[in-house]
């Protein structure tokens, strides 16, 4: 999702249109490699952020405030001497690079108007930001380049600036229809189209170059190798399509975000058509599509970092019960034919007369088993036969209390691995640091997560709310977002004739309709609560899920269950599959009301 030259051209006529004439009132810089200069032009305020993260190199209007330090950086002190109080004249792209050049015109301390250069170069972890006067010597830059880092190319103070090398790109404003032709008829057959157009051009991204190559064939995996002639003429003229659009300034900002899991993946200047599992969201400005996308998925970075740990904890423990489960299956195995001593046992007590000591076997008639009427009993000739039969006893014994045992042992582990998927679940569908934090003081109390407060300590925060929808019948909807609130409104918060659901051995969050005293529940309210159910859960990606539901008074709590562990009885079974649409639907209305 790099900032291609479409992206940077766009940002530079919008920049152009809202910073012309604009002066720098103060420069601040909050990160190591980040710049924020307010400005104000135009009878307002803007706050233009500037970025050579390795990461996230950017420039756009933004609205987040961020913490400075105490002590501006070095190169922070020179902008300020240098640019405040200065007066942008234009923003340039050179070449259809991935550069801005901001010119800006200010008084030196000697009352002299000088022009100065701020360069921003969004080359991923080759960015820079870099102050270079009017005659292109570096005053300084943000990060410096020498000779140990780049033998091609140094950025330090004194020396003359040089644009990056081309690396033999072609401008695709300035390009003809004939030199493209040429390119691609002497250009490898089997190299694929999209790589051809990264490769020959500058400022094409991957994204960009599958799209021309979409909208041409309505196929994004085609290769040089085969396109005949008037393929080729198609694929020049969409090519030309696009880039006249950018030469004329015809920008159609979007974001990109999955389908399934809401999070933004990419963004563009131009529509994007050849996805059909990502939802596209228009813009009217690329610096708005530049500050939500950052913006969200900062957010979503943050709730990946907090989550990390939990689902590691969860992950890890649930590999040790599915292995302690490997091993109590291997000795319900080694135990399950106990029966069989005490059967052995007791055909040597009914024969004994017939038994010497230092017999190894014996042929015995098998009163238990008329499909098996003679039966082979291994002796130990070392023992008498009461001793021979009061070893299998003693094995019977054994194996019998070891079953038991491990049956029991089973069924607490059995009941923990349900616990812990339940958990690792609902984790990996939270939507906020709240629900995150929620199921985090949960394995808290369960003992898999050790808490960093003291109890006295905690703050008490006010318990979230379950997730309401609105059926189309007018039915409220309650859809729990952790364990602990699974519990609660399922046995707490519903009366004893709403309708619980819950998917079908799978893991997912309980969901009950508020049936408010009425007796006949429209047939609808019962498909949309099953999807519901289905959609938060495991289950969410699957198409048929099996959905049960009963009513709240068949649901039961075992005694000494974990959160969100329950039983019922009385139950109906649907299966339905996760609509999204529908349950946006649903949301909406409840948002409406």
């Amino acid at each position: 999702m790099p900032l291609d030259g479409i992206v940077v051209s766009c940002l530079s006529y919008e920049l152009n249109n809202r910073l012309i004439d604009s002066r720098i009132e103060k420069i601040y810089q909050p990160e190591k490699d980040e710049l924020i200069l307010l400005v104000r032009g135009k009878g307002k305020n803007e706050r233009l952020l500037l970025s050579a993260s390795s990461n996230n190199p950017r420039i756009h209007f933004t609205n987040i405030s961020k913490a400075n330090p105490d002590t501006p950086p070095m190169f922070c002190m020179l902008l300020r001497k240098h640019l405040t109080g200065g007066r942008i004249t234009n923003i340039v792209q050179p070449n259809f690079e991935r550069i801005l050049q901001i010119n800006i015109e200010s008084y030196n301390e000697m009352g002299d108007l000088t022009t100065k250069k701020l360069i921003l170069e969004i080359m991923g972890r080759h960015s820079n930001i870099i102050l270079v006067d009017a005659s292109d010597k570096i005053i300084d830059s943000i990060k410096h380049v020498d000779i140990s880092v780049s033998s091609v190319r140094q950025v330090l103070p004194g020396l003359k600036y040089e644009f990056p090398p081309s690396q033999g790109k072609h401008n695709p404003v300035k390009c003809s229809k004939d030199a493209f032709i040429d390119m691609l008829y002497n250009e490898s057959e089997g190299i694929k189209i999209d790589k051809f157009l990264v490769n020959s051009f500058t400022g094409i991204s991957p994204l960009i170059a599958r799209e021309i190559c979409f909208l041409a064939f309505h196929n994004t995996d085609l290769y040089v190798g085969d396109l005949n002639r008037n393929d080729k003429e198609d694929i020049c003229n969409q090519f030309f399509n696009v880039f006249d659009k950018v030469k004329n300034a015809v920008f159609q900002p979007v974001i990109l975000s999955d389908s399934e899991t809401k999070k933004v993946v990419d963004f563009s200047a131009i529509f994007i058509t050849q996805y059909s599992n990502r939802n596209i969201i228009p813009y009217d400005s690329i610096n708005e599509v530049l500050d939500t996308f950052y913006t969200m998925r900062d957010a979503q970075e943050r709730l990946k970092q907090k989550s990390t740990d939990l689902l590691k904890i969860i992950s890890n423990n649930l590999d040790r019960c599915k292995k302690k489960l490997s091993i109590q299956q291997q000795k319900m195995r080694e135990v399950e034919n106990r029966e069989q001593f005490k059967i052995y046992g007791d055909l040597i007590t009914a024969n004994i007369y017939r038994i010497s000591q230092g017999m190894s076997n014996i042929e015995l008639e098998n009163f238990y088993d008329e499909s098996c009427p003679v039966i082979s009993v291994p002796l130990n000739p070392e023992y008498t036969p009461s001793r021979n039969a009061q070893e299998y006893y003693l094995k019977y014994t054994k194996a019998k209390n070891a079953a038991k045992m491990v049956s029991e042992q089973m069924k607490l582990n059995l009941e923990e691995i349900e616990y812990l998927e339940s958990a690792y679940d609902l984790l990996s569908r939270a939507e906020s640091e709240k629900d995150i934090n929620d199921i985090r003081t949960e394995l808290e109390e369960q003992g898999y997560v050790k808490s960093k407060m003291k109890a006295k300590s905690k703050k008490t925060e006010a318990p979230s709310q379950p997730l309401r929808f609105i059926s189309s019948d007018g039915f409220e909807i309650l859809v729990g977002r952790n364990n602990k609130q699974n519990d609660y409104l399922t046995l707490r918060a519903s009366k004893e004739n709403d309708l619980w659901f819950h998917t079908k051995n799978i893991p997912g969050s309980h969901t009950v309709v508020k049936v408010n005293n009425k007796n006949d529940i429209p047939e609808s309210t019962i498909f949309e609560a099953a999807v519901l159910a289905a959609y938060h859960s495991k289950g969410k990606a699957s198409a048929n899920v099996a959905v049960d539901y009963t009513k709240v008074k068949n649901v039961k709590k075992p005694s000494g269950a974990k959160p969100g562990m329950v039983i019922y009885e009385n139950y109906k079974t649907v299966y339905v599959t996760p609509d999204e649409e529908l349950v946006r639907k649903l949301k909406q209305k409840d948002i409406l009301k």
